[in-house]
């Protein structure tokens, strides 16, 4: 007799998936809204002030390490956070859950510690520059198996409960740009409005790691817990599964219940994991490295200071949450539709609008969408649709399976939404020298 699962009191599970959510990418937003920080640091003291005055006209002065910035910034992310997630595919069931969540939690809270220091620390570009890369390759290793250990425990819930993880990842954006906003406005000097944005950054993964000793002790949480391990073959019974014959497995169809292998999971789910990794390709692809470059053309000093963590962080994130929320209530289209992967090409359209906005400094096309307003509309539709389709894709994943299945989907689905992003970070390259 099947047993009825029990009720998410106060929504409990769902809240704390929303904050875990949160603190998967959280560090790597707040990294990438501090863009102004960091290349602040990286200027080039050979540079002298008549060099630069005699140049402002013409455009803004970079040096090597401030140009490259970017780019690196999003190769440094991506390439760890693609091998850690396809790493956490086997580490998932050789690994204990909490020891994969739980440390990687607690590393990336010390990660964080150590940059607020480094704030204080007066260091050349060059040693600065690499330490900033290293530190971003260590929060999204880690951050790659805490995503995927996530998105494998919630392939074990009901569907709705992907979506918190989703939306909390679209707030941590929207958090670290209005972060920074806020320090931008207190008018403090640069380092001392740096060091504030990450003492909060650690005050949040804290958060984080309170919420996932409390998951446990849930009802409802324990219930689908404890569920997934009892249509879990012992490992005593699988061992004896390779002594029966293949007679006696197609004479009993539950053998076959638990004999099935990565590839055929793959198999069930290869049209919406290919199409979270092509999203997440156009996205990266563009953002940062190319929208984070684009230069407002109106004459406001005040305004040019607040243009890209408004138009670009800010707006981009709030976007992005918004298209991931709206997953809670409306799945629009279904998961066996053409439509989804139809309007995940189509977002191809928007690079190329990106391109011929007013991004500086530019050596190939010309710009064509001079104001302001154009790459304004063009980031909110192509913020809302990233939120959208990834996680229309994301929760559709690990319901096309079997249940004693799903967190091996939860696994494939999250490895390749950061192939989508190592994709996107190398073609970011591309596109920006395109410009």
């Amino acid at each position: 007799m099947a047993v009825s699962s029990p009720k998410d009191k106060y929504r409990g599970v769902w809240l704390i998936f929303f904050m875990l959510g949160l603190g998967t990418l959280l560090p790597w937003n707040f990294f990438m809204t501090a863009t102004m920080y960091f290349t602040s640091r990286l200027k080039d003291s050979s540079l002298d002030v008549s060099s630069a005055n005699q140049t402002e006209a013409a455009g803004e002065q970079r040096s090597v390490l401030e140009a490259m910035f970017n780019n690196v910034m999003t190769l440094c992310a991506m390439l760890p956070l693609l091998l850690c997630t396809c790493l956490n595919s086997f580490l998932h069931s050789l690994v204990p859950q909490r020891v994969r969540v739980m440390g990687s939690l607690l590393v990336i809270m010390f990660i964080f510690i150590v940059t607020a220091v480094l704030v204080k620390v007066p260091l050349e570009p060059l040693p600065f520059f690499s330490v900033t890369m290293v530190k971003i390759v260590i929060i999204n290793s880690f951050g790659a198996v805490l995503q995927g250990s996530l998105f494998g425990m919630a392939g074990l819930l009901p569907a709705s409960y992907t979506t918190p993880i989703m939306s909390g990842q679209g707030l941590a954006g929207t958090f670290a740009a209005f972060a920074m906003i806020c320090a931008i406005t207190s008018g403090s000097e640069m380092h001392e409005a740096a060091f504030g944005y990450f003492i909060t950054a650690c005050a949040v993964i804290f958060l984080s790691v309170l919420s996932y000793i409390l998951l446990p002790r849930l009802e409802f949480f324990q219930f689908y817990q404890d569920r997934n391990k009892d249509q879990t073959i012992p490992d005593e019974e699988q061992n004896s599964v390779s002594l029966v014959s293949r007679e006696d497995k197609d004479a009993n169809p539950d053998w076959k219940k638990h004999d099935v292998s990565m590839i055929e999971i793959f198999k069930k789910i290869w049209t919406l994991a290919l199409s979270v990794c092509f999203t997440f390709t156009v996205t990266i692809g563009t953002f940062p490295a190319i929208a984070a470059d684009t230069r407002s053309t109106l004459a406001d000093s005040s305004w040019d200071l607040y243009f890209i963590p408004v138009s670009c962080f800010l707006l981009f994130n709030l976007c992005d949450w918004g298209g991931r929320s709206l997953t809670a209530v409306c799945m629009w289209p279904g998961k066996d539709s053409r439509i989804l992967p139809a309007l995940i090409l189509c977002r191809v359209v928007l690079v190329p609008l990106f391109m011929m906005c007013n991004v500086q400094p530019r050596l190939h096309l010309p710009v064509f969408f001079y104001h302001d307003g154009f790459f304004i509309v063009f980031m909110i539709l192509f913020a809302f649709s990233n939120g959208y389709l990834a996680s229309l894709c994301m929760c559709y994943g690990p319901k096309n399976v079997l249940p004693h299945e799903a967190e091996t989907a939860g696994a494939i689905m999250a490895f390749f939404l950061s192939l989508g992003l190592a994709l996107g970070a190398a073609l970011s390259f591309l596109l920006r020298a395109l410009v």
